[in-house]
């Protein structure tokens, strides 16, 4: 059992937790995910590792309410328990395994799209513990539904936010911010990072492609039971079969087949829609 040391709700049905989990606090990097069951009998969820504190043993996860079992898991209230947390799982940022010198002779933006600043807010906060200060853009629909813009600028040399309505920062989408920053404000960018809905990452990689720069996007969404043995995950990566949860999640957006993966990502869209009727 895993006790959920605090929870927070942070925006409209999201809620950030912090699971006491110490060994997996203690060996988990940017990038990977762990599985989540609230109960014996619980369907097995991947959550990406939002962050992790070694000395204080927790591991802290974001959840948001969109189905029956993401449902359960922000039913649960601080002081209480879940039944297993299994991680930290998948591949770590890439950038884990490049040296400090290299890092330091990049620039890298990142772009998080609605949750996706959740994954990305490690990775901005690993970057700059290895004096690397990146930009970030985060795009939601409207201010109210903005997570971590605090927290990520701690980190990062730059924030700069986009909402579709205009509520706050840049109107529009994250690739026409992101077209401003490159186009108009003459920014320079090695490698750019891409976490959001399955759609944005596509259209981010194909602007990022037209401007020739190496860009990774983190396909978790698309996981199911994230072991690699239902095979509900499976993607096209340059004309390779890769599964998410075992070769990735994170993979070169350029390379990957975005429409099937789309596809896929609707396949359990009835079953999911049922659960929720009988949950209610």
């Amino acid at each position: 059992m895993y006790k959920i040391e605090n929870k927070e709700n942070i925006a409209e049905n999201i809620f950030r937790m912090d699971i006491v989990a110490p060994y997996i606090a203690k060996s988990a990097f940017p990038g990977q995910f762990v599985i989540v069951r609230t109960h014996e009998q619980g369907e097995r969820i991947p959550l990406t590792v939002c962050d992790f504190d070694k000395d204080k043993g927790t591991v802290t996860l974001v959840v948001q309410v969109l189905g029956a079992s993401s449902k359960k898991i922000c039913e649960k209230n601080q002081g209480e328990y879940i039944a297993d947390i299994t991680g930290p799982l998948g591949n770590p940022s890439e950038f884990i395994n490049i040296s400090d010198e290299q890092l330091k002779s990049k620039k890298f933006l990142f772009i998080a799209g609605g949750l996706g600043s959740a994954p990305v807010y490690p990775q901005v906060k690993w970057l700059s513990m290895h004096d690397v200060k990146p930009d970030v853009i985060i795009g939601a629909k409207t201010k109210n539904m903005m997570i971590f813009e605090t927290e990520m600028k701690s980190f990062a040399e730059n924030v700069f936010a986009a909402t579709d309505d205009g509520s706050y920062g840049f109107k529009g989408l994250v690739t026409d911010m992101l077209d401003d920053l490159i186009v108009n404000q003459n920014k320079k960018y090695d490698e750019i990072v891409a976490i959001g809905p399955m759609i944005m990452m596509k259209f981010v990689s194909l602007a990022t492609k037209k401007y020739k720069i190496k860009t990774t996007v983190s396909l978790n969404s698309i996981m199911v039971d994230g072991t690699g043995m239902c095979g509900a995950c499976r993607v096209n990566v340059g004309g390779e079969t890769k599964f998410t949860c075992v070769d990735g999640p994170e993979f070169d957006g350029h390379y990957v087949d975005f429409d099937e993966a789309l596809r896929r990502q609707m396949m359990y869209r009835n079953q999911e829609h049922q659960a929720n009727c009988k949950c209610m």
